[in-house]
């Protein structure tokens, strides 16, 4: 069963950076998708960022050239730079199992099943 966990998140002033973890156990794909969602209250969770197992990257227009999604062995990262008080929100670590990012819709929460806690990211103007 895989396992996901979350931290790095924070508190930080606009225009600030943040990196954040998530720790992967359980995992036995060798393909795979990976990604980064946040939600803030009264929202539907929003994809932010995901990565394959070829390193193929995406990430949402609103945080695009401020944010870079990187894994290692067991890890996948998010750095976030310049943030903006409207990246306020809980963040989801989560993987698809064996299918790769462009083999399912992989920007939309309900296509993944395995999640973390979440990390909370606070941005204040």
């Amino acid at each position: 069963q895989v396992q996901l966990v979350e931290s790095g998140g924070g508190s930080v002033q606009a225009g600030g950076s943040l990196r954040l973890s998530c720790q992967v156990s359980g995992f036995i794909y060798a393909t795979y998708c990976m990604g980064w969602f946040r939600q803030d209250p009264g929202n539907e969770r929003e994809w932010v960022a995901n990565i394959d197992s070829d390193d193929v990257r995406n990430y949402a227009d609103s945080v695009k050239d401020r944010f870079t999604i990187s894994k290692e062995k067991n890890s996948m990262y998010l750095h976030m730079n310049n943030l903006k008080p409207e990246d306020n929100g809980m963040y989801y670590c989560t993987t698809g199992g064996w299918r790769r990012c462009r083999w399912f819709n992989s920007q939309m929460w309900d296509s993944f099943t395995s999640w973390g806690q979440g990390t909370q990211v606070t941005v204040s103007s």
